[in-house]
């Protein structure tokens, strides 16, 4: 029965998931932030002419890396928690709570959702890195199955915890402020945009526990030549470490999410949802 249960879960996730997914494609507005994302990156590249040095590899092809990596942990940790947060005030998890397996569901249609966001955004990065800035691509089939390996794990390291981040927050209008300069330091600080190895030994070492710094370094792994292994702190990809971290982060995130999101969703009533209506409504932050 309870096999059952989860496998209707699991369908009408999926399900709900497919719809969300057709609305964001036809949603100009939401479709458009992904598009400038990778326009950015490109753009950004395209204006970088050096090498990375002690080797003869194009800084823009570490740079694209870079924000393809970036822009997986985007979706996950920025985009993510503001969607939980937004569809909270708006009621969706007190629905949820009196729908059967309402919450199992929603959560796979969210997974549904960001990863699908996520995997189109990186295969159009790097599609539009090739074609208009001779950007990097997998090398052969050990380069596709490292670019496979380390998406998935990823993703996995961040959606949870921006679940996590999102059952928290208090409301969409503070979320974008608590969670974008925590974000932007973590860009700067994890070898996104330029080599690690140019920033202080301490500031590597705080990069080093966060999950962006190793997502970075897999997928320059499976994009780059090893050439450029010259530029990594130390002289080598670390896949085994890229993947013990990145599972850690993974596990503390499901750890985090599954009990927080019950919470909130616990916490829920019409009673709660009415205030933050007129406390938003009196803000001007919604028309009264």
């Amino acid at each position: 029965m309870k096999g059952t249960r989860m496998t209707r879960y699991r369908r009408a996730g999926l399900q709900r998931g497919r719809i969300e997914l057709r609305q964001l494609l036809r949603n100009p507005k939401e479709l458009s932030g992904h598009l400038t994302n990778v326009a950015v990156a490109v753009a950004v590249a395209a204006f970088i002419s050096e090498d990375v040095p002690g080797t003869g590899i194009p800084m823009a092809h570490l740079t694209l890396a870079g924000f393809a990596a970036y822009l997986l942990f985007q979706v996950g940790l920025v985009n993510l928690p503001q969607i939980l947060v937004t569809e909270r005030e708006e009621g969706a998890l007190l629905r949820l709570r009196a729908t059967p397996g309402g919450i199992p569901a929603y959560l796979i249609a969210k997974c549904v959702l960001v990863v699908a966001t996520a995997v189109g955004t990186l295969a159009l990065l790097l599609l539009a890195g090739a074609v208009l800035v001779d950007g990097p691509v997998p090398r052969g089939a050990a380069g596709w199955l490292t670019l496979l390996w380390v998406t998935a794990l990823g993703l996995l390291a961040v959606v949870p915890l921006g679940a996590a981040i999102g059952a928290v927050l208090p409301n969409p209008r503070e979320a974008l402020a608590l969670i974008m300069l925590p974000v932007m330091a973590l860009l700067i600080m994890s070898g996104t945009v330029f080599p690690i190895t140019t920033l202080p030994v301490p500031v590597q070492q705080v990069a080093s526990v966060f999950p962006l710094k190793w997502m970075a370094q897999g997928l320059r792994s499976a994009l780059l030549p090893d050439a450029a292994r010259a530029a990594e702190p130390a002289g080598s990809w670390e896949l085994p470490m890229v993947a013990l971290v990145l599972t850690a982060w993974a596990v503390l995130g499901f750890l985090l999410a599954v009990p927080l999101l019950r919470r909130a969703a616990r916490r829920e009533s019409g009673s709660r949802l009415s205030a933050r209506r007129r406390k938003a409504a009196r803000s001007g932050a919604v028309p009264a």
